[in-house]
């Protein structure tokens, strides 16, 4: 398959906002795939080359990268730099600066998905001495050979900007669309995904074995479960009308949420993002294969930063400290976790997500030794509002951020991968105007004026619908940031900026510059209010209105922990409003 065929797929789908056209180019792609390339076109469009948790990263900075182009193209790098800064995208410049070369080739290869896959992996495993001059001279040789177009994506893959707004799902109704017989066959490929978090290979299970082997899927140590998410309410009252009367409460630790697979006496940890962090908690290791007493099993727990002398657990931020590559014996040392244990995915063969919560609260009791650095989560179950509420100031007092409140119904599965409400989350400053924070997505910003005036003045942020798999706007933010900050955020943007607005952003506000939604951002404001112009939640609360964050204030906190997509959602936001306005009528 020539790679051709990618490269003008992709700049097809990079010149739509449609979602629709979107997804029916993106069949005509997978269509036109060979089968055996299949998982690798869909690990590509993915802008990676396996999953996530594979911890395979191509890695090429842009200076590298830039030394690569100059290479192939006879150009020094100086021009090409000046050409990136002038346009603000290396692969626009690889673009031009292949299409006028100096250095003429006498024999050209076609590129081939074959080779350039090839050829990307080469550059993702090279380590050591040499690597740097290895890995330049294997991208400048694929650059070589490559049309301009070609090289304009080559570039942006090996440097993490693919920037063609293709979300997961869309890939999902593709695939549905392609080769399960249409949109219905979604939910199927989507499950299969849930709990296998791998694309590629569903993409290829569909097509050479067909829809019915993807309904066998299987839950497998060693590949994550993509988490399930919790939505917010702000009152026992209304958690417990949402949960049916009955639930379990469970401490909200602040902590990192991790995954923990047992396989014989391999141990391997997965982030709520679904990286592979098992290096940076070996003493999180050990504890689960001393502490879990089957041969396999998925279980998930709150890993929690203790004070070494008090034992008083510390906020996530000192945690963070942990996430290093070296000095790991150190960080165990001054920083040692507890870990505290609240869902059980699989058990020795078998998969506990369809059961009911009580029943996997009930088997990750069994198989757990608890001690002092491994406990299940504290937990009451409660029907009473005022017992619920009480639970909660115990939590607090106990350093955790609120309640985590699940349904004890027989529908209340892990539903992986989704956002429901079958867990709500009950945090502390939910209880006042706006005194919590919210998570919101950065998808554009304004220039500066005066003393910003070589900066931004203020962020376009928007809050996540995960039913329509869209990011909406909530608020323009231009407080709370440093001198520090303003200097950090155009290079922390630089690689997500795009020339239009993003197909997954819905806003009413033209934005001086745009992103790509990826960076999340923490946020605290006065108070919601209904808005004619921000569309997050449009309607939702009346027709024709969104609703808006006033008087926003960045409060320092990069989420780099969160993906867009676990960013606050807009119907958190509503809930938040309604919780606001019983108040005030009350």
């Amino acid at each position: 398959m020539r790679y051709s065929l990618i490269a003008d797929a992709y700049k097809e789908i990079e010149a739509t906002a449609r979602r629709l056209e979107m997804t029916e180019l993106l069949v005509k792609l997978l269509k036109q795939t060979p089968k055996d390339l299949i998982d690798k076109v869909v690990y590509m469009t993915q802008g990676k080359l396996c999953p996530d948790f594979f911890g395979i990263e191509i890695g090429i900075a842009e200076k590298l990268a830039v030394r690569a182009v100059a290479k192939a193209t006879g150009y020094s790098e100086k021009t090409i730099k000046e050409n990136v800064t002038t346009i603000g995208d290396l692969g626009e410049t690889t673009e031009i600066f292949l299409q006028k070369k100096t250095q003429k080739t006498f024999f050209h290869e076609p590129l081939t998905v074959q080779m350039v896959y090839s050829s990307l992996d080469k550059m993702a495993r090279a380590t050591g001495p040499g690597s740097i001059e290895l890995k330049t001279s294997i991208l400048a040789g694929l650059l070589t050979n490559a049309s301009p177009e070609e090289g304009k994506y080559v570039i942006r893959i090996v440097t993490g900007n693919l920037r063609l707004g293709i979300a997961d799902m869309t890939v999902l109704d593709a695939l549905a669309v392609a080769f399960g017989g249409g949109k219905d066959a979604r939910k199927y490929l989507e499950r299969a995904y849930n709990i296998s978090s791998d694309l590629g290979k569903v993409a290829k299970t569909v097509v050479v074995q067909g829809m019915e082997a993807v309904g066998e899927f299987q839950i497998s140590p060693g590949e994550p479960i993509r988490p399930m998410q919790a939505e917010r309410l702000s009152s026992p009252v209304e958690i417990l009308e949402k949960l049916g009367g009955k639930c379990i409460a469970e401490f909200k630790y602040d902590g990192e949420r991790v995954q923990a697979h047992k396989n014989g006496d391999q141990i391997t940890l997965f982030s709520r993002r679904l990286e592979n962090i098992t290096d940076q908690y070996p003493d999180s290791c050990e504890l689960i294969e001393n502490c879990v007493r089957v041969e396999s099993a998925i279980v998930e727990a709150e890993c929690v930063a203790v004070d070494p002398d008090t034992g008083e657990m510390k906020p996530f931020q000192e945690l963070m400290h942990r996430r290093r590559k070296h000095g790991i014996a150190e960080a165990m040392e001054e920083i040692p976790v507890s870990l505290f244990m609240f869902d059980a995915l699989y058990v020795d063969g078998e998969d506990l997500t369809l059961e009911p919560y009580p029943i996997r609260r009930r088997n990750l009791k069994k198989i757990i030794e608890q001690g002092c650095h491994v406990k299940m989560a504290d937990y009451i179950v409660t029907d009473d509002p005022d017992e619920l509420e009480w639970f909660f100031e115990k939590a607090v007092e106990s350093g955790c951020e609120g309640l985590v409140c699940k349904s004890m119904n027989k529908d209340s599965v892990y539903q992986a991968g989704a956002r429901g409400w079958l867990w709500i989350k009950y945090k502390r400053d939910y209880k006042s105007e706006m005194a919590d924070t919210v998570d919101l997505v950065v998808v554009g910003a304004f220039h500066g004026r005066g003393k910003r005036a070589r900066t931004y003045g203020a962020l376009l942020l928007a809050a996540y619908d995960a039913g329509k798999d869209v990011f909406q706007t909530v608020t323009k933010c231009g407080t709370g940031f440093t001198d520090e900050d303003l200097k950090k955020i155009p290079k922390l943007m630089k690689e997500h900026k795009i020339p239009h607005r993003h197909s997954r952003v819905r806003s009413n506000i033209e934005a001086d510059v745009w992103f790509e939604p990826k960076v999340v951002i923490e946020v605290i404001g006065a108070e919601i209010t209904l808005s004619p112009i921000h569309v997050c939640a449009m309607g939702v609360i009346k027709r024709g209105s969104g609703l808006a964050i006033r008087f926003p204030r960045f409060t320092g906190n990069y989420r780099l922990d969160k993906s867009a997509e676990d960013a606050t959602s807009t119907n958190e936001i509503a809930e938040m409003y309604k919780s606001r306005l019983k108040k005030a009528a009350g």
